[in-house]
């Protein structure tokens, strides 16, 4: 049997992740640390004089596409994984960074004109970074809405509390500061922090990592893009 790995990540973002580490060999339990909520009556849409889109998630497509029919506009993407998103959702004009934020906001400097018209922003209600302050030397105008909420799980599945307890777990996967945050404080909760001893944190990012510093693993690796693939080459190295 292969290894036990954990999957944090939201579940609407884990059926490609999941087939492929199951392709690989890997065994698999799931405890998503965030719950992605959309609002029941949103906000109109504000897409007047704006040129393209900005996704900073595979979510901000799912929220965009509840409310709008549109799929003219250039889709800007900060990774793959968000880009096939977009196209799933029949978006033709995909520019995808295949990195983070820092990545995204050179290919818009690169790639899009300010003077052609705002870049509309499809947020969560917290963001992981600031794009505007990345983009400000260059007069760009962002506008960003709030589209949808990532909400904190408050409990881990039982099976998942067990396989802890148990030292079961040979791989915890975090893809985002968020969800490590959430992790930390379940675990807490629980009062599992002596049994991860022996289990490999997989992340990533180092801003990643830094949320997980107060557990204790048997090492942490970190992914060195952060883009799903090279996320599941870390996972690789950490059995080799």
């Amino acid at each position: 049997m292969g290894p036990l790995i954990l999957n944090t990540r939201p579940e609407a973002d884990s059926q490609e992740l999941e087939t492929t580490l199951l392709q690989r060999g890997y065994r698999l339990l799931s405890a998503p640390m965030l719950r992605i909520e959309f609002p029941q009556n949103p906000d109109q849409l504000d897409l007047a004089d704006v040129q393209a889109l900005i996704f900073t998630s595979a979510n901000g497509v799912r929220a965009f596409t509840r409310q709008c029919d549109d799929r003219r506009y250039p889709a800007l993407c900060v990774g793959d994984a968000t880009a096939r998103t977009a196209q799933q959702a029949g978006f033709t004009d995909i520019r995808s960074a295949n990195g983070d934020i820092h990545d995204l906001a050179r290919l818009i400097k690169d790639q899009i004109d300010p003077t052609n018209g705002a870049l509309f922003h499809p947020a969560a209600r917290k963001v992981a970074g600031d794009l505007g302050s990345l983009l400000r030397d260059g007069n760009f105008d962002i506008r960003r809405q709030t589209m949808y909420d990532a909400v904190p799980s408050d409990c881990l599945p039982n099976e998942v509390v067990s396989a802890i307890s148990a030292h079961h777990i040979d791989a915890v996967l975090f893809f985002s500061p968020r969800t490590a945050e959430s992790f930390v404080k379940l675990i807490e909760r629980h009062k599992l922090q002596k049994d991860l001893v022996g289990t490999r944190a997989i992340c990533l990012s180092s801003a990643v990592q830094d949320r997980l510093s107060v557990l204790t693993w048997l090492k942490t690796e970190v992914a060195k893009h952060p883009t799903q693939e090279y996320l599941l080459s870390a996972l690789e190295n950490a059995f080799a």
